[in-house]
């Protein structure tokens, strides 16, 4: 039942009655939050929301409602309440996103499944067609990892040691390197190889083709660059110093 104050031709919704819900039970639905505000109308509890430092869960399509007061989030910025999921980082499609990418080795489907609690195939898919992640299959299923190239090297380098395509102080090495070592490397291996080593490297590092191929002709060249990454003339051109004016 709404309340009127005398001589008022308006409706009064104190929020401290959201407050109230969420302390006396953590989370709430929607319909729960209306009720506490006495309410029928979706915008005055939206409106009262919105004066609450609030989240929604990622779980049971952001139907769950509570204070950033009150959530208690992990070291992967995830907290659970029963069987409700919040995250730090808002939506399933943010929290996936940001999970794979700060993962060490990237994450398969269903090692981020056991980690959120909830399915995340559609999201994965999502973040890679809109390029906020990449995916490689690894053998016969898809590791998905950062839509940034070196990060997902690295990511990519670490799987492979894990499942022993790899040997793990190889990809230790492959980590520390710069762009111009982890091409030269990579090319170096092409040669030991043989014929078709730029495209089993390609595949093994993560890198295009096309850089495997040059750094194999950088060496066979001698074309090394000491104490550089890039070329002379590469990168940010120098601002020059201009001398104030007498």
């Amino acid at each position: 039942m709404e309340r009127y104050y005398a001589n008022m031709n308006c409706v009064h919704y104190p929020v401290e009655k959201l407050v109230e819900l969420f302390r006396r039970q953590t989370v709430a639905t929607f319909p729960e939050l209306a009720a506490a505000l006495e309410t029928s109308a979706d915008r005055t509890v939206f409106r009262k929301l919105a004066e609450l430092d609030y989240t929604t869960s990622y779980s049971h399509r952001g139907a769950y409602y509570t204070l950033e007061s009150l959530a208690r989030y992990d070291a992967q910025g995830l907290w659970s309440h029963d069987d409700v999921h919040f995250s730090r980082f808002g939506t399933l499609l943010d929290t996936a996103g940001e999970l794979a990418t700060r993962a060490p080795a990237g994450y398969f489907a269903d090692e981020l499944e056991a980690v959120v609690h909830v399915p995340v195939k559609d999201a994965l898919r999502q973040l890679v067609e809109r390029g906020r992640l990449q995916r490689r299959s690894c053998p016969d299923r898809y590791l998905y990892g950062a839509a940034e190239r070196g990060r997902w090297q690295e990511q990519w380098a670490a799987r492979q040691a894990q499942t022993d395509e790899l040997p793990a102080a190889v990809a230790l090495f492959y980590g520390l390197l710069d762009e111009q070592q982890r091409r030269l490397y990579a090319g170096l291996e092409s040669l030991q190889q043989g014929h078709g080593g730029d495209q089993r490297m390609a595949e093994l590092l993560a890198l295009d083709v096309a850089t495997v191929a040059r750094g194999r002709r950088e060496l066979l060249a001698g074309e090394v660059l000491r104490d550089r990454v890039r070329r002379a003339g590469g990168g940010r051109k120098p601002v020059e110093k201009k001398r104030p004016s007498s």
